[in-house]
């Protein structure tokens, strides 16, 4: 993931969240969620290790 895929899940969840969804992100690799915690964007989109717990209320 790069800045493209970063800008697109910040937007992502901008307008999702404006609609009073969510969004969660399902087994993201290490790679990922250590980016994501780097830019701090782990705080605004949870992380789940499986797609079951991502999709659980």
């Amino acid at each position: 993931m790069d800045s493209t895929g970063i800008n697109i899940l910040v937007a992502a969840y901008r307008d999702v969240t404006q609609a009073d969804g969510w969004i969660r992100l399902a087994a993201p690799t290490e790679a990922v969620l250590r980016l994501l915690q780097l830019v701090g964007v782990d705080g605004l989109i949870p992380c789940r290790p499986t797609l079951h717990e991502a999709l659980a209320p």
